[in-house]
């Protein structure tokens, strides 16, 4: 695999609807870094799971990601409850996770050149994708905050369901992603935390970057 020298890369994991994706996005086009959303893979399979389940194998998915764009993971479709708990369930699967891991390490280690480097956020990213980041960090918030926060995303995409839903989907998802057995979600030692609970984005935005900017500027 190419890897690309004196690029930035930064890690990012956390627990459904804690604000990562947003923050990942704000802090990629402050330092002009490519952006991964790598959950959105795992989404993407899981979607053509549900829509072509005859069709769903190893070899299926293999080709679907050789072809994969990151526009298609853009799609609102992977945005559903269902789409969710079923990547949930995908990503304890030892063959798929190793067919992604070699699609997220190429963005992670060989970004586009226009970019300056890269950021990735997802649920092993910071030990297991780019353990050698230079900056790590562990986005949360509490449950019943991520369940109204996705509850409202959904609602703006006319989606029929109850907030209770989308709680108690939160907290299965939760258990699944931190007792997986292959790559579980955990907060590293050298990560910085960051509770996005009672923070406003720009707030969050802002206690990242100073993190960022006293490193690069030292």
């Amino acid at each position: 695999m190419i890897k690309r020298k004196n690029i930035l890369k930064i890690a990012i994991d956390s627990p459904a609807a804690a604000g990562a994706g947003t923050l990942a996005k704000a802090i990629s086009k402050q330092y002009n870094l490519f952006y991964l959303d790598t959950g959105k893979i795992y989404r993407m399979i899981a979607y053509l799971k549900l829509k072509f389940p005859k069709k769903f194998s190893q070899n299926f998915i293999k080709l679907k990601i050789k072809s994969l764009k990151v526009k298609d993971l853009a799609d609102k479709a992977l945005l559903s409850d269902e789409v969710g708990t079923e990547a949930s369930i995908i990503s304890k699967v030892k063959s798929t996770r190793m067919l992604v891991h070699s699609f997220q390490l190429n963005f992670a280690y060989n970004p586009p050149k226009n970019y300056k480097g890269s950021c990735l956020d997802g649920r092993d990213i910071t030990y297991n994708i780019i353990p050698d980041a230079e900056f790590k960090f562990f986005i949360t918030a509490n449950v019943k905050t991520r369940a109204l926060r996705r509850y409202k995303e959904l609602k703006k995409l006319k989606k029929k369901i109850s907030y209770e839903e989308v709680l108690k989907s939160i907290k299965k998802r939760d258990k699944s992603d931190y007792n997986r057995k292959i790559s579980p979600l955990k907060k590293t030692k050298d990560s910085v935390l960051i509770n996005t609970t009672n923070l406003s984005k720009r707030a969050c935005f802002l206690k990242i970057k100073k993190i960022i900017d006293g490193k690069i500027n030292i």
